[in-house]
C-alpha cells in the first residue's frame, strides 16, 4: 500500500508540472521528491510520470491516479487551512448529560442567554435521571450533585447545597395528619421516583442532630419525572420528597405545605465535571457559563456520598 506522503508528493508534482516547483512548495529537496515518486512507482509497478529535462507530465496511469487522489489532497489541505483559522476560536459540539431537574432548573437557564455569544458552539443536552459514565458514553460534561461525581473527574461547583423537603397539598393534609418522624411515612401515600439505573425507587433521606435515616417509602404513584411528582403533589395525591427550588413557588402560593422540616436533608450542590485537563476551549467556555459566579474548582477526589444521581 502506498504511503500518503508518496501520494501527496506525486500529486504536488503533477499539480506544479515540475519537480523543482513541487519540491519548493513541499519544503523538500528535488532529489528527495524524485526518490519519493520513484518509490511509489516501484511499489505500484507502474510508470506514473514521463520526465524530460524541461517538463514532467503524467502517464495514462498517472493521470488516472491524479484524478482520484489530487482533489482529495486539495480538500484535506483546504480543511487544514480552515482548522488553522479556528485555532483558539471556540467551536464544535459540546455534549452534556445531566439530571432532569438540573437541566430544567439550572443548565438550560444558564446556557440560554449565553448561546448567542458563541454561534460556532453547538450544545446537546440530555436530561436523564440515570447516572451516566461520561467517558464511556462520549459526553463532554456531566452535571450532577457533588456527592455523585467520580473521584477522577475535574469538577466545579455551579450551585449551592441542595435542601430537600417533604411536601403535600393542604387538601392532602386535611385528610392525613402530618408525619412527625420519618417512621410515620409508612402510613402515608408517598409519590415515588423510579431510578432508571437499577429499577429501584429513590429512598428518602433525612438528617437530624447528625443522625441519618433512610426511608423506603411506598404509595400508589411512581414516576420517573420530578416535574410530574410536583404536579401530583399539588393535586393532593400524596406526599413528595423534592428539592427546595422545585417547590418554592408552590410553597409561596400555599399550593404545597412542608412536613418534617427539622429532618430536612441537605446535599452537596450541583457540579459540572469533565474528564480531561486538556478540554477544548468550547468545553471550558460551557463549564464557565454553567458555573456563573458560584463556587470554586474542586480538585479530583470529591467525596462520593450517593451511588445515584436522581435529583
Amino acid at each position: 500500500m502506498a504511503r500518503f506522503d508518496d501520494l501527496a508528493g506525486f500529486a504536488a508534482v503533477v499539480r506544479a508540472g515540475s519537480f523543482t516547483k513541487a519540491a519548493a512548495q513541499l519544503g523538500v529537496t528535488q532529489s528527495a521528491l524524485s526518490q519519493t515518486v520513484r518509490s511509489l512507482e516501484r511499489r505500484l509497478d507502474l510508470k506514473l510520470l514521463n520526465r524530460t529535462t524541461r517538463s514532467v507530465a503524467p502517464t495514462e496511469a498517472g493521470e488516472r491516479l491524479y484524478r482520484t487522489v489530487g482533489p482529495r489532497f486539495e480538500d484535506i489541505e483546504a480543511e487544514l487551512a480552515v482548522l488553522g483559522e479556528l485555532r483558539g476560536k471556540p467551536a464544535g459540539t459540546v455534549r452534556i448529560t445531566t439530571s432532569e431537574h438540573a437541566m430544567k432548573s439550572l443548565v438550560w437557564p444558564r446556557l440560554r442567554p449565553w448561546l448567542p455569544r458563541y454561534p460556532d458552539i453547538k450544545v446537546e443536552i440530555n436530561g436523564d435521571n440515570r447516572f451516566t459514565d461520561i467517558v464511556a458514553a462520549r459526553y463532554d460534561i456531566g452535571v450532577r450533585l457533588g456527592g455523585d461525581v467520580a473521584k477522577d473527574m475535574i469538577a466545579l461547583r455551579i450551585a449551592p447545597d441542595l435542601r430537600m423537603f417533604v411536601v403535600a397539598s393542604p387538601k392532602y393534609f386535611a385528610r392525613h395528619p402530618k408525619p412527625r418522624t420519618p417512621a410515620d411515612l409508612t402510613s402515608h401515600d408517598c409519590i415515588g421516583l423510579r431510578l432508571a439505573s437499577h429499577g429501584g425507587l429513590l429512598k428518602w433521606e433525612f438528617t437530624r442532630r447528625r443522625r441519618h435515616v433512610n426511608a423506603h417509602v411506598s404509595g400508589r404513584l411512581v414516576f420517573n419525572s420530578s416535574e410530574l411528582i410536583v404536579a401530583a403533589a399539588v393535586a393532593g395525591l400524596g406526599l413528595a420528597w423534592l428539592p427546595a427550588d422545585a417547590v418554592e413557588e408552590h410553597l409561596a402560593s400555599g399550593r404545597l405545605m412542608t412536613a418534617l422540616d427539622d429532618w430536612a436533608a441537605t446535599f452537596d450542590g450541583f457540579h459540572a465535571y469533565y474528564a480531561s485537563r486538556n478540554a477544548s476551549p468550547a468545553v471550558r467556555l460551557v463549564v464557565e457559563a454553567l458555573r456563573g459566579d458560584r463556587g470554586e474548582a474542586k480538585a479530583p477526589g470529591i467525596r462520593t456520598r450517593h451511588t445515584e444521581s436522581s435529583l
